[in-house]
């Protein structure tokens, strides 16, 4: 081992010494500019003078020929400078991030309601929107699918079929004591980022441009960019300082935008802004992708599943986008923290006639999860037993019963101690007796708890995104700028890689500052997306800060005397050979030295394997683990509940700011709430989004949070080498509103004294849980 790598995997320890500037709490680097207004996000931007602003005119139809398109009352519209179609796009056609079958604008054929066929260049953002509603198009109209259940039953996919198979499942099932068939449908999401798409293009000498982009993905987009221009990716520079909100809506979605505005700005040599409204946003963009399952399980007298089969169709939309990964990440969470000793699972991107679904938080996971907490419970039922109970015997166990149908080993197994300390904390137990006897007296209001878990795989499927990059300078005064390949969305990321480096260097968290991620600076970067921006980005800045301080402590020990290994770095002060000199001193000693004070980093996660042909592997390099209890009470006259009190335990590992981290746990809480009861996506006969506005579409809102909220971190260290031991917290806690979930299931199954399994889809609106207690009334009354 070289000396250099094995000082790198020794840098944890190194940063002992350092000042503790990890494991804090510390507020948002961007917080009081958010709370002042004075955060600039891409619409902030000074415009420059000449700015052009864009706007796309958009299919009337889900699937057609495009026979012709009249834009003559576009171009005569009032400040119209030029309209763009997709003869106009001087490179590639396309923004696809895998497959090649995303258009950017239509080209003889339309494959969705909302799909942009040209774009119109105007002096003003309302004169580009209200020109782009004047083109005319004739079409001829194709068959469309419209639903994933329709593109199962035409076979039709964006994509090849998925197949995991471990052992014998059919053999398992039927020789099992019990087993239960059906169906289950969880619904999309829309991303509803705070801050829409934009990108804002500007075109720069010798056939250059600059594309200020919100996305999560600045080397995507600078790829894109450049394809579709025709050119070379150093003529591209994309930045982004930080987004409202991204959720993996702007992973590879914001391509459409950036290609866009660039193609227009470098067409006609002047800065082009493109920005969406909300409800064209909503029209245009993909969401998380809605999943039809058909399940066929078995299990022994204590619930303990023996064998299952299942099959995931999602609505993949009318391309592929995403959908491969995602496909594959909800195959490979669908275990969740459960032992499935006989599985097989198959999965078919749909291809429908509706906007091309994508990334969004969790990536897929929630999804393949859902299904098995809901089997947990219908298991619970049919054997009268507390879902808990059920819970605990499926439970992956340490020396055995602990190997994922992918093949995977799970080693920092902590359910059972997480779930007990929820269990006790919450008190489980008093509670669901006193919930059964609420309902036994009250004929109308009727509660439902549940208790559910997770287990998380933390890690890119595809091995070569689990890498980054990161530069850090230090100035002669002793602060540092630090840049690295992540995005900042609002979730804390450049927070934790300042004091990453702070702890590093042992100085104070304010000597540090993140600026924004630039192309020009970090190339090749990956998508700030699976939870890993901390992980991977972390221990980049944590390498390039090393490799700084070894130089430091070579030269302090070379000045002052001793052994560079006794040099230490704490409280802004650098101790050699019993000498102390400021840190900002030594810096300037350095200088005048000529010792170098800036350095790259780069970090690659180690040990991870996967075979997409068998999907079997070492995909992920940890799991993150939690589990919630939720509490409800429902009407059952009209629909309407409400969600008394929550109680909710996360494993972040060795958290590097715990408020940052709780913070995630509760938005991705409420977030996943919307998800599974109130945020409902609904398609007309047509194939047209009819709920593409907040007047349509319901996310949570401060009303709909728990007056009663617990939320805590669990004590844990990541028995992996994790950037300071701990644990993502992005995706993971999206799976705690389970609970909630299940807990509306359980109010329904009271209906009927919890005899019968209640037929309850997500969301699980007022008006479906309406329709399941009717269902199951009618049901009880006929048998």
């Amino acid at each position: 081992m070289n000396k250099q790598v094995e000082g790198f995997m020794t840098q944890a320890g190194a940063a002992a010494n350092a000042a503790q500037q990890v494991g804090r709490s510390r507020t948002h680097e961007s917080a009081e500019l958010h709370v002042a207004g004075e955060a600039t996000y891409i619409d902030d931007i000074p415009e420059l003078q000449g700015t052009l602003h864009c706007a796309l005119g958009m299919s009337a139809k889900a699937h057609a020929k495009l026979v012709s398109l009249d834009l003559d009352a576009v171009r005569r519209a009032p400040g119209v400078v030029d309209v763009i179609t997709a003869a106009d796009i001087p490179g590639v056609n396309d923004c696809g991030p895998v497959i090649h079958d995303d258009p950017i604008l239509a080209d003889g054929v339309v494959q969705y309601i909302g799909q942009p066929m040209f774009a119109v260049i105007a002096k003003s953002h309302d004169a580009a929107r209200s020109a782009a509603r004047l083109g005319v198009a004739r079409y001829e109209d194709l068959p469309a699918v419209l639903t994933p259940q329709a593109a199962k039953a035409a076979g039709v996919g964006v994509l090849p079929p998925y197949h995991l198979r471990r052992g014998d499942a059919d053999a398992a099932i039927a020789k099992a004591a019990h087993r239960m068939t059906g169906t289950f449908e969880c619904n999309g999401q829309e991303q509803f980022y705070l801050e829409g798409q934009i990108s804002y293009a500007i075109p720069k000498e010798g056939k250059g441009v600059h594309v200020h982009c919100s996305t999560q993905h600045p080397s995507e987009m600078q790829a894109l960019v450049s394809h579709c221009l025709g050119w070379h990716s150093h003529q591209v520079q994309v930045e982004c300082r930080r987004m409202g909100g991204g959720f993996g809506g702007k992973e590879s979605q914001s391509g459409l935008f950036a290609c866009v505005a660039a193609i227009s700005a470098t067409r006609l040599n002047r800065p082009v802004k493109l920005r969406l409204d909300r409800d064209d946003d909503m029209m245009i963009t993909g969401k998380r992708h809605g999943f039809y399952f058909e399940y066929d399980v078995g299990f022994d007298d204590d619930g303990r599943i023996t064998g299952a089969k299942v099959d995931m169709t999602l609505r993949a939309g009318f391309s592929a986008d995403l959908s491969g990964p995602v496909a594959t990440r909800a195959i490979c969470h669908f275990d969740n923290a459960y032992f499935v000793p006989e599985a097989d699972l198959r999965a078919l991107c749909g291809k429908t006639n509706t906007q091309s679904n994508t990334a969004f938080r969790g990536f897929g996971g929630p999804q393949g999860a859902l299904i098995m907490e809901v089997l947990q419970d219908a298991i619970a039922r049919k054997l009268g037993k507390d879902a808990l109970d059920v819970r605990k015997v499926n439970f992956y166990g340490r020396a055995e019963r602990n190997v994922t149908p992918y093949g995977q080993t799970v080693r920092d197994n902590v359910i059972h101690e997480l779930v007990g300390q929820l269990e006790t904390e919450s008190e489980y137990r008093a509670r669901r007796e006193a919930v059964r006897e609420f309902n036994r007296t009250s004929p109308v209001l009727k509660k439902g708890l549940a208790l559910t878990p997770l287990k998380f795989g933390i890690s890119f499927n595809v091995q070569a995104f689990n890498q980054a990059g990161a530069l850090v300078h230090v100035y002669r005064d002793g602060s540092m700028l630090v840049n690295h390949g992540g995005t900042e969305m609002g979730q804390g990321l450049n927070t934790k890689v300042a004091q990453v480096v702070a702890h590093e260097l042992g100085v104070d968290l304010s000597h540090v500052r993140v600026t924004a991620t630039d192309t020009a600076k970090v190339a090749n970067t990956s998508a700030t997306a699976a939870s890993t921006g901390a992980d991977l980005n972390g221990k980049a800045a944590q390498n390039a800060a090393w490799k700084i301080r070894e130089r430091l402590a070579e030269f302090a020990a070379h000045k002052y005397g001793g052994r560079k290994e006794d040099v230490t770095f704490a409280n802004d002060i650098v101790t050699a050979n019993g000498e102390a000199v400021s840190f900002p001193d030594l810096v300037e000693a350095a200088y005048w030295a000529r010792v170098q004070l800036w350095s790259d980093g780069f970090y690659a996660t180690p040990g991870l394997s996967w075979d997409p042909k068998t999907m079997t592997g070492n995909p992920f390099f940890y799991f993150a683990y939690g589990a919630a209890v939720s509490e409800v009470v429902l009407d059952t006259l009209t629909g309407e509940w409400r969600l008394l009190r929550a109680d909710v335990l996360h494993d972040a590992g060795k958290s590097i700011n715990p408020s940052i981290d709780i913070g995630q746990v509760e938005g991705a809480f409420i977030q996943g709430m919307g998800w599974l009861t109130t945020e409902e996506l609904w398609w007309n006969k047509d194939g047209k989004l009819m709920t593409h506005a907040p007047s349509t579409y319901k996310i949570p809102a401060i009303s709909d949070c728990p007056t009663d909220f617990r939320v805590a971190l669990f004590e844990n260290s990541n028995v992996s080498d994790s950037i300071h031991r701990s644990k993502a917290v992005g995706e993971p806690p999206l799976l705690l509103p389970f609970s909630v979930f299940n807990a509306l299931r359980d109010a329904v199954a009271s209906v009927n004294d919890y005899r019968d399994e209640p037929v309850l889809n997500a969301p699980a609106t007022s008006e479906a849980l309406l329709n399941a207690i009717t269902e199951l009334r009618t049901r009880s009354a006929t048998h």
